[in-house]
């Protein structure tokens, strides 16, 4: 199977985007995390590719989903599948039956962080005969080194490494079409101007972190 991004084949995993593994983050800018999912997020409305969100343990310290992730996939957000403690979301029998439901072996994956919440999924999909793609910057790890790790395991498990805007502008194909002109506008507004902007939503967020540290 190619390894060039085939929208038709394609489906978006998003896992554990929530407000509290974010802010304990090491590795990634919260602003930038919270940017490049919400345009894999956008990016898929406009493919429209089915979406399958799993969080863990909402109710404790990692929090609830995104707010602007959540606004952005409602429907992926009400189905999303809330896991009890299970680490590997592949692991996991209703996130399972619902990627496979899709009937799509491309994976285009995100999670919160890589060196607990996407490495074990990726690296089991792609064991398993997926062609999964990691998206980078739409995650981070509890340190370098930790983060580094996690990138080696996946790469030698087959696992392709990737970036939000590479997905998305490879996703268009073309950009001269009516769906390749919405995805370069995407990029443009929300991964490359220098002047972007985060959501209020996210705004808000960073304002509630640095007034709980104190910073």
């Amino acid at each position: 199977m190619s390894l060039e991004i085939k929208p038709d084949k394609s489906v978006l995993v998003l896992i554990d985007h929530q407000d509290g593994v974010v802010r304990q983050n090491k590795t990634t800018p919260e602003a930038d995390v919270r940017r490049a999912v919400l345009a894999l997020a956008k990016a898929a409305n406009i493919l429209k590719l089915p979406v399958v969100i799993s969080s863990s343990m909402e109710d404790g310290v990692t929090g609830p989903i995104f707010s602007e992730l959540a606004e952005a996939l409602p429907e992926a957000y009400e189905r999303r599948i809330k896991r009890p403690g299970i680490v590997n979301a592949w692991h996991q029998p209703e996130f399972k039956r619902d990627i496979e439901e899709t009937g799509r072996k491309q994976v285009i994956m995100a999670g919160l962080t890589a060196d607990v919440c996407l490495v074990f999924p990726a690296t089991s999909m792609a064991e398993e005969g997926y062609q999964v793609h990691a998206v980078m910057d739409a995650t981070g790890g509890w340190s370098d080194i930790s983060e580094e790790m996690a990138r080696r395991r996946m790469e030698k498990a087959g696992v392709v490494l990737t970036s939000a805007i590479t997905v998305i502008a490879e996703a268009a194909y073309d950009f001269s079409t009516p769906t390749g002109t919405a995805l370069q506008e995407l990029m443009t507004k929300d991964l490359i101007s220098p002047t972007a902007i985060p959501p209020l939503s996210v705004v808000k967020n960073l304002i509630a972190k640095a007034l709980s540290t104190g910073n």
